[in-house]
C-alpha cells in the first residue's frame, strides 16, 4: 500500500522534529515539548469548550510571524501555561527565534490540560514545577520517545481509562506520482505525516466491547489489534461512569515535511480535528479543551489543493492512530483484563 508506517510510527519521522518529555511523579503531572530544528510554519484549530492556550493568536491568518520555534504541551491546567516560559528561555539562550532586530524572540505556542484532580500533591506554593520540567524536556528532546503516561500525560484520564501521550506516522509513498507534490520535488518519495496527541477526554475512546473506537485506522498492531465483536454500537453517548464534568483536553500536534502556506497549514489542522471525532465519543464537550497544532517543514515540496485535501485525510488518521496509542501504552493491562466501554 502507498500509505505506510514510518520507521519509528512517532511524529518525528517527520525529519528535523524532536520530542522532549518531562514529569514529577509526585505531582503526577509532566510537560511535553516538540521542538523543530527550526521555525516551521505553524497554525492551530481549538474546537474544545474549556481551551488553555498561549501564543495562539500568533499563528491565527494575516499575523507576522506564522511560524512556531517549538510547541509545549502541559498539565496543571492554567499553571502550566508557564511551561512555555522555560522553553523560550532554553530557546533564546541557544539564538533560535524571531529576529527582531533587538533581541530573537522565541515564538513558543503553548496548550494545558486539565489534570489538577488526580491524587497527585498540586500544593506547589509560589513554585509550580512546570518552567522547570519544561527545560528539563528540552535536554533531554530526541528522535525517539517514550509514550503512555509520561509528559503531559503522566496525569491525564481517557473517558474512564488512564490517558497519556500517543504518537503515529504516516508515509505517503504514492504522493509523487499521485500528484500530492509538485514537479520540483516530486522524486517518488512522498510525504511524511505524524500525530502526537496527549490524551485527557471527557469523552471514551473504546466502544462497548473494549475495542477502540479507532480501529478501522489501525497499522498493524500498534494499539493491540483488537476488532469489534460484533455487537452494534449504542446510539446513547459515551458518557464514562467515572466522567464528571469538569476540565479535560486532548491536545494534537500535527506535522509534516510538505511546504506549506500558513492558509494551508490552517486547513491542515482543521482537517485534523476530525481524528478526535473518530477516536473519541464525544469530542469537543464543554469540558473539553481540544486543540490541534500543525506544523510544517517544508522539506518535500509544495503541494496543491488535490495534495492538501490527502495530506489532511492522512493526518486526521494519524491522530485517531495516536489517540488509540496514547490510551493503549497507558491502560494495556486493564484493556485485556475486561471489556472498558461506557
Amino acid at each position: 500500500m502507498s500509505v505506510r508506517p514510518g520507521p519509528r510510527n512517532l511524529i518525528s519521522d517527520v525529519a528535523g522534529l524532536t520530542v522532549g518529555h518531562a514529569q514529577d511523579d509526585r505531582v503526577k503531572s509532566g510537560v511535553t515539548v516538540l521542538l523543530p530544528e527550526t521555525g516551521w510554519v505553524a497554525a492551530a484549530d481549538i474546537r474544545g469548550g474549556g481551551p488553555g492556550t498561549r501564543e495562539t493568536d500568533a499563528l491565527g491568518p494575516g499575523r507576522l510571524v506564522a511560524r512556531a520555534d517549538a510547541l509545549v504541551f502541559s498539565g496543571g491546567s492554567a499553571f502550566g501555561l508557564a511551561a512555555a516560559d522555560g522553553v523560550m528561555n532554553w530557546l533564546a539562550a541557544r539564538g533560535r527565534g524571531y529576529d527582531t532586530g533587538a533581541a530573537v524572540v522565541p515564538i513558543v505556542p503553548a496548550a494545558i490540560l486539565y489534570d489538577l484532580a488526580n491524587e497527585g500533591d498540586k500544593h506547589w506554593g509560589m513554585e509550580p514545577p512546570y518552567r522547570a520540567l519544561a527545560l528539563s524536556a528540552c535536554e533531554g528532546a530526541g528522535a525517539d520517545f517514550a509514550l503512555g503516561r509520561v509528559g503531559a500525560g503522566r496525569g491525564a484520564r481517557a473517558g474512564g481509562l488512564p490517558g497519556g501521550i500517543g504518537s503515529a506516522s504516516a508515509v505517503d509513498g504514492g504522493a509523487a506520482d499521485g500528484g500530492t507534490v509538485d514537479g520540483e520535488t516530486g522524486d517518488g518519495t512522498g510525504v511524511t505525516v505524524g500525530a502526537l496527541a496527549a490524551v485527557n477526554s471527557f469523552g471514551s475512546v473504546t466502544m462497548a466491547d473494549g475495542t477502540f473506537l479507532a480501529w478501522p485506522f489501525e497499522m498493524g498492531d500498534e494499539f493491540g489489534g483488537r476488532r469489534p465483536t460484533g455487537a452494534p454500537e449504542s446510539p446513547e453517548p459515551h458518557f464514562p461512569k467515572l466522567a464528571r464534568p469538569r476540565g479535560n483536553t486532548t491536545l494534537v500536534a500535527v506535522a509534516t515535511d510538505a511546504a506549506l502556506d500558513h492558509s494551508q497549514a490552517i486547513r491542515l489542522a482543521a482537517m485534523a480535528q476530525d481524528g478526535l471525532a473518530r477516536a473519541i465519543r464525544p469530542a469537543h464537550t464543554p469540558f473539553d479543551g481540544d486543540s490541534v497544532f500543525t506544523l510544517a517543514s517544508g522539506a518535500a515540496g509544495r503541494v496543491d489543493a488535490l495534495g492538501l485535501a490527502r495530506i489532511g485525510a492522512i493526518a486526521a488518521d494519524c491522530v485517531a492512530r495516536a489517540i488509540a496509542r496514547a490510551v493503549y501504552e497507558s491502560a494495556e493491562g486493564l484493556l485485556n483484563s475486561a471489556p472498558t466501554g461506557t
